[in-house]
């Protein structure tokens, strides 16, 4: 047998973030051999992937790209806050987002099926996987067109990665303003960017759900058509982005703060990891 020195145990152990007694283990089925070793561990941790495979990834981070007309976000989970919150994970989504953006892939399929390096995207996951001990998924991507983007990246948390995720499409010059739209986008939690955009089946059921509660508060039958559309306007206020009211004045609409700033929201994404 190899005589296995600390400092193999320790160089091994830093190229690949694996535990101590498993490195050692490896090293010495390895018979010293850095690169059997490092299959050895890379198998093991590929057999945890599989056991890995019904749990839960409610943490991670949210990253962003622009790309000369478009802008890609992604949303990688993992277990736990410690992970999502090491160099290595952070060093995968870097690595996974390059990746999405080189390939133009659109959706999470086309991503997880792109070169990354001699590997594809999955492959690369899978393999970081097994090494950080997790189980880690590309779980969702978003792609805005544009002629400008606004990222914003928040952090809910100093000790963690960015946790809310904007990026924002427009036209026009005021990138100050498009950036606070961002911010805005990042708490308020539009779903649609007008309300033209709210699917009709969305809107009937929400029509249905007012005027039965106006009904049962006993309003009077003339008064419920003003009624339900006034009901219906706070509805859209609540999931259209340009009939919000602006989060830093809300004396103002976000249609009003735009048309103001010369801008054109052209599209938009939000992710937060877990949600």
């Amino acid at each position: 047998m190899a005589n296995i020195s600390i400092a193999d145990i320790k160089a091994l152990r830093e190229q690949l973030g694996t535990g101590m007694v498993d490195t050692k283990k490896a090293l010495e089925e390895a018979d010293g051999d850095i690169e059997k070793a490092t299959e050895i561990l890379r198998l093991k941790g590929a057999k945890g992937n599989a056991k890995r495979a019904d749990r839960s990834t409610s943490e991670g981070l949210v990253a962003a790209k622009e790309n000369g007309t478009s802008a890609t976000m992604i949303e990688l989970a993992c277990e736990t806050d410690f992970v999502a919150k090491g160099d290595k994970f952070i060093a995968l989504s870097d690595k996974v987002l390059d990746a999405v953006v080189a390939a133009g892939a659109t959706t999470v399929e086309e991503a997880l099926a792109a070169p990354a390096g001699s590997q594809t995207v999955a492959e690369l996951i899978g393999d970081e996987a097994a090494i950080l001990g997790e189980k880690v998924e590309l779980r969702r991507l978003a792609v805005v067109t544009g002629e400008h983007f606004a990222i914003y990246l928040h952090k809910t948390s100093k000790d963690l990665p960015p946790q809310v995720g904007v990026v924002l499409g427009y036209t026009g010059n005021d990138a100050e303003t498009a950036r606070s739209i961002a911010q805005h986008i990042s708490f308020a939690n539009p779903e649609y960017l007008t309300r033209e955009d709210v699917p009709a089946e969305a809107v009937e059921n929400e029509r249905r759900i007012v005027e039965e509660i106006s009904r049962n508060e006993g309003k009077p039958e003339a008064a419920l058509p003003k009624i339900i559309e006034g009901r219906l306007g706070a509805y859209f206020k609540q999931v259209a982005l340009l009939e919000q009211d602006y989060a830093k004045d809300n004396k103002l609409s976000i249609s009003q703060v735009v048309k103001e700033a010369g801008i054109t929201v052209t599209g938009f994404a939000r992710f937060k990891v877990g949600a």
